[in-house]
């Protein structure tokens, strides 16, 4: 694989989604998520394209090595062959393509347990991305829920207090309907009758309050 894929894979995984949750609160955050996301599950697929290229340089490693195998025991039995045929010149070319062939078996060799270490790399790079990407869809629903209950939150604030000011209002008319029914007045600020009788009351209260103080003013000189 790649260092670039392979760094690339790394910071996906390394990377905190709550911090990307936190930093798209003032943005749109289901977007921003979202996004988030679409970029692990295009690393999926990367990763998986290059595994795809490893599964098949494997297969051809594979069977070259099979193949030069099967050839060198061939000359083998070729070259026993022309040595009792007193061919000294045929055997010498069969042990020079030997000697080529057990060149490229270590070549050959270690090409295919490299694709056998990419192979798991990167089947372990594709687990902890499809990790990665169920720990963002959890922590997208963990955040959607929060939402829901803040909304909720605010719903019931706002019920409660549209309840206050209808109890609030209710008290109020249940009032002005006893005042009314005591003094012939309501309470409308803009009915300009009933504010001058409630002056009037008011004044006549007051006037009543005077002539009481006096009263008590002339028993307590009497004495």
């Amino acid at each position: 694989m790649s260092e670039t894929l392979a760094r690339r894979v790394g910071r996906l995984i390394s990377g905190g989604f709550h911090a990307v949750i936190d930093a798209a609160e003032n943005l749109a955050p289901e977007a921003v998520m979202n996004e988030n996301i679409r970029e692990v599950e295009q690393a999926i697929e990367s990763v998986r394209s290059e595994l795809g290229k490893v599964l098949v340089q494997k297969h051809l490693t594979t069977k070259k090595l099979l193949d030069e195998n099967n050839r060198h025991t061939l000359l083998a039995d070729t070259i026993q062959t022309t040595l009792k045929a007193g061919r000294d010149d045929l055997a010498e070319t069969g042990i020079a393509e030997q000697m080529d062939i057990e060149a490229r078996l270590p070549i050959l060799e270690n090409s295919l347990s490299d694709c056998a270490t990419q192979e798991k790399e990167l089947e372990r790079f594709i687990v902890a991305l499809q990790a990665k990407r169920r720990e963002m869809q959890n922590a997208i629903q963990e955040w959607k829920q929060s939402q829901k209950q803040a909304v909720t939150h605010e719903a019931i604030s706002a019920n409660k207090l549209n309840q206050i000011n209808r109890e609030t209002e209710r008290s109020h008319n249940a009032f002005e309907r006893i005042l009314k029914r005591q003094t012939g007045m309501g309470l409308n600020p803009s009915d300009t009758a009933q504010l001058a009788k409630l002056k009037e009351l008011e004044e006549l209260n007051r006037s009543q309050q005077i002539k009481a103080r006096l009263a008590q003013l002339k028993a307590a000189d009497m004495i």
